[in-house]
């Protein structure tokens, strides 16, 4: 078995890999090319949270996957990441585990890219500002795969805790200073939304984060955090406006996302507003973006085929490059 360090995955896997990864699992996913069931939710009430258990298998990649993904928001109190994971890629033809990896990092990755492929596909030509709400165990690859996606002049970050916000701003702008991007911390989300071409929210608020009157016509929105019934970060007037909207799994959000379940239990938008999955636009089943004044809205729960094909290119590039620690089991 091959274990992946972050810092190794970080040596063969960029996020222009990690977005590229992300299209063809959308493919995959619509062509019905996977086994993907929806993930086991096991609750843990009093911490206010998770454990999460996402196995997928693709018969003609001769690979299967399992995620276990733990998410614990009051951990960051601790000092503690509030998510924690690890992916097993598995031989579909022996069914032996071939690695173990950091699955926090591969779900960075891969959630991130999310978004970027999202933004490549559906997002205007010409995007100059970006927004990101939220700078938690996301933020970062939020900000990457926006920044990949689209050459933006600026971006407005704004989190929970405005100093917090502050530091994690200036990390990122040394950290990603060959995109050219000035990264700006803001006190406020209508802040940061105001006027932007991209917008993230990846937040586990139970409330709306920004007021959706704000957003202006062409914006391209990724709402990636809310992951529970309970759980609305976006605005339903952003989903009243928005020309279409997207899914990485349509059943696997109406499983869970209350980004849309609520909206759609009190009537706010039916089933009749959603466009599709972005596999079908990748597959041009559906129209993508049509003019540059749309608002469209993409919105990802992660779907276990995701991280299937982003570890499969992980461990075929280590094991190329001779990266990883071998452990004899």
């Amino acid at each position: 078995m091959l274990l992946l360090s972050r810092e190794d995955i970080s040596k063969v896997f960029t996020m222009r890999d990690a977005i590229e990864a992300n299209k063809r699992a959308f493919r995959l996913l619509v062509e019905g090319k996977c086994d993907v069931p929806l993930r086991t939710n096991l609750q843990a009430p009093a911490q206010e949270g998770c454990f999460l258990f996402m196995p997928a298998y693709v018969e003609d990649m001769e690979t299967a996957s399992l995620k276990i993904v733990n998410v614990f928001p009051h951990n960051i109190d601790q000092g503690l990441p509030a998510l924690s994971a690890q992916v097993m890629l598995i031989d579909g033809k022996t069914g032996v585990v071939e690695s173990m990896m950091d699955g926090g990092y591969v779900t960075q990755l891969r959630t991130g890219a999310a978004s970027g492929a999202a933004f490549d596909i559906l997002a205007k030509k010409e995007c100059r500002l970006g927004a990101l709400i939220g700078t938690g165990g996301q933020g970062a690859a939020q900000l990457e795969a926006m920044l990949e996606a689209r050459n933006l002049e600026e971006v407005r970050i704004c989190g929970l805790h405005y100093e917090r916000t502050k530091a994690f701003t200036e990390q990122m702008q040394e950290a990603m200073k060959h995109y050219g991007a000035r990264l700006i911390p803001v006190m406020t989300p209508e802040r940061a939304v105001e006027g932007a071409d991209l917008i993230v929210t990846a937040t586990p608020a139970e409330k709306p984060v920004f007021d959706g009157t704000k957003i202006k016509k062409g914006a391209t929105v990724s709402c990636i955090g809310s992951y529970q019934p309970h759980m609305q970060e976006i605005d339903p007037v952003v989903l009243t406006r928005a020309s279409k909207i997207y899914f990485d799994s349509k059943e696997a959000v109406l499983s869970e996302a209350g980004d849309i379940l609520i909206p759609l239990e009190d009537g706010t938008i039916t089933k009749e507003d959603f466009t599709g999955d972005l596999g079908n636009v990748l597959r041009g089943e559906i129209t993508g973006r049509e003019n540059d004044e749309e608002i469209i809205v993409f919105k990802s729960v992660g779907v276990a085929v995701q991280d299937l094909v982003a570890a499969r290119e992980i461990y075929d590039k280590a094991v190329k490059a001779g990266i990883g620690t071998v452990w004899n089991c």
